[in-house]
């Protein structure tokens, strides 16, 4: 089974055991949802790990988890699952995929009905809602079936309620809605939650967390949200919308003297609150998003921030990046937290794409060596790399090659007489070609500080050829710095696996380093694999990737990647300075 197959087989059992006791089973619901996504998201496949005997370092996946996918791999099914799925028609699945159908009511329809036919079940449904027969189902009624009516005819217009956004784009609709958030006076303080705030490469829903002594006037502000397509739900303290995009929002409002409990609980992860509420328990304490509860005295005490909440549980606060239950809950309590890297840390983006035409073998940027600049410096950069991607060598000889790149250089020299205040990095962007070499050769090369590698053709080779293939390629003196590792695109195509551990060995060896990159499409280097490389202190590089200006503010989210992965700016190459950077890309 691929991983996007085992994936939908474990939020199947998350859906069964939600329709058969939600209260009874929190726990087994919440272990298969975070699998799936873990799943879902790992560059390699789980049945090459199961091989390789490294299904323990799948992040937030435990011991149990990881005996159902070996008995998965072994046998192709896991006995215990078949046993949970066989008591739910497999109708109810689809209907998973529609905005406003959670598992109870998609049981309640298919059973009632007799809606049997998994292939049918959507459009049997919009018959039914279409006809009025929704509404006089107990539970139900007008308001609940108009919802169903335009979230199935939402779905066919493409709004799937599974698919999960890119991290910036996520980020984006949830600043939007902050910033209409503020306007309203009765809100204190708003922030993101889930796995928005702990900066997960791709998100599902937008939850948001307010500080508030009246609610009703938050929940009814954000109600009329602009960019609101319907209202979903609507209670005392939450509520729920569907954007004009087809991506839900929540609200979670909490008052200020207990908002840091609320802001604990809701970012999670799930397995994060697990282990605190275990280590509570032994303290004789309950942990909710109201605040702590002494068990022998039932007093229930409340907390303003984050901060106070930790402490109450002899902690450090732990940024909400590393809280995936990784091993940080026990840093906290040894108060050995490390600082993690900040943007502001950063001093100059290592790969960058301006307009020059220097005739790639890939697309050109689109704005010029000056504009990228001025941005840099408007960014608080004190240098810039400029990695544009070779030129084509299909197209040109290997002099034609050293001549563009020579014409490009001396471009550069001549603004940085007049621009003095971002230094300049001369690199590219090179090719690794099927065989392990370099796009250009060494005339070209020996033009260059340095150069970033890259793959960029060939996507479909074995594991252990596409690793001597990267290997080869890196191993040029020339070669400093590997570029989107595992080439992934986000929600398009899944990147290639190779051998980490014999690369990881490789640039620790011959000190190579690895790119996080920041593109919205890429955020590659993963942040697991991140944590794996960390342990081979291995140097990491952030770029934007960037093809306009607007793009090298992508900044941000390489650095969330790195905080994913526990990065300290010593950890990175951007946080060096100008001196001692070239020195490091020359040697």
């Amino acid at each position: 089974m691929s991983n996007q197959e085992i994936a939908k087989l474990f939020r199947q059992v998350a859906t069964a055991y939600t329709i058969e006791d939600e209260k009874k089973y929190r726990f087994q619901i919440i272990a298969y949802q975070r699998a799936a996504d873990t799943i879902e998201s790992a560059v390699t496949e789980i049945s090459d790990l199961f091989k390789e005997g490294k299904l323990d370092e799948l992040a937030g996946v435990g011991p149990s988890i990881q005996q159902h996918l070996t008995e998965l791999c072994k046998t192709g099914h896991v006995a215990h699952f078949d046993s949970v799925l066989k008591q739910i028609p497999q109708s109810v699945f689809p209907l998973m995929e529609v905005a406003s159908f959670g598992p109870k009511k998609a049981y309640k329809l298919v059973t009632h009905f007799h809606l049997n036919d998994p292939k049918t079940v959507i459009a049997d449904v919009k018959k039914l809602a279409e006809k009025g027969e929704i509404a006089k189902l107990e539970g139900f009624g007008d308001k609940s079936q108009s919802e169903m009516l335009k979230g199935i005819n939402e779905y066919l217009q493409g709004h799937v309620a599974t698919e999960r956004m890119p991290l910036p784009f996520a980020n984006e609709l949830a600043e939007q809605v902050i910033e209409y958030m503020k306007k309203c006076p009765e809100v204190k303080e708003i922030y993101p939650l889930g796995s928005l705030r702990r900066k997960v490469s791709t998100v599902g829903d937008i939850d948001l967390g307010v500080s508030t002594n009246e609610a009703q006037i938050v929940l009814d502000h954000f109600e009329k949200f602009p960019y609101a397509s319907r209202v979903l739900d609507s209670g005392k303290s939450i509520a729920s919308l569907l954007a004009t995009n087809g991506k839900r929002i929540d609200i979670k409002t909490q008052s200020p003297q207990a908002f840091g409990a609320l802001l604990q609980h809701f970012t999670g992860s799930k397995e994060h609150n697990v282990h605190l509420r275990e280590i509570a328990l032994k303290k004789v304490l309950s942990l909710s998003e109201y605040g702590i509860k002494n068990l022998k005295s039932e007093k229930m005490k409340e907390y303003k921030t984050e901060e106070e909440f930790y402490s109450a549980l002899d902690m450090q606060w732990i940024p909400p990046e590393m809280r995936e239950n990784t091993g940080e809950i026990e840093l906290a309590q040894k108060k050995q937290i490390p600082k993690l890297l900040e943007l502001k840390d950063i001093q100059g983006d290592l790969h960058t794409h301006s307009s020059f035409p220097i005739e790639p073998s890939h697309d050109l940027g689109i704005n010029t060596f000056e504009e990228m600049l001025n941005k840099a410096k408007s960014l608080g950069y004190s240098y810039l790399a400029f990695s544009e991607h070779n030129p084509s060598t299909s197209k040109h000889t290997n002099d034609q090659v050293y001549n563009l790149i020579k014409k490009r250089n001396n471009e550069l020299d001549k603004i940085y007489s007049n621009i003095k205040s971002v230094r300049i990095i001369k690199m590219l962007e090179t090719d690794i070609l099927s065989t392990g070499a370099l796009g250009i050769d060494n005339n070209s090369l020996d033009l260059l500080d340095a150069t970033i590698v890259s793959i960029h053709s060939v996507f479909n080779m074995d594991k252990e050829s596409m690793t001597e293939r990267i290997l080869k390629g890196l191993s040029h003196p020339k070669a400093k710095i590997l570029a989107h590792p595992t080439g992934r695109l986000i929600n398009n195509r899944k990147g290639y696996d190779v051998n980490w551990d014999k690369l990881f060995e490789f640039c620790a060896k011959y000190d190579k380093a690895l790119e996080i990159n920041a593109s919205p499409f890429r955020l590659d280097l993963l942040d697991s694999l991140v944590r794996q490389a960390l342990k081979y202190k291995i140097k990491f590089s952030l770029g934007t990737d960037s093809h306009g200006l607007e793009q090298m503010d992508f900044m941000q989210y390489g650095v969330s990647v790195a905080r994913r992965g526990w990065l300290t700016k010593d950890n990175v190459l951007n946080c060096m300075e100008y001196d001692k950077i070239l020195t490091w890309l020359r040697r």
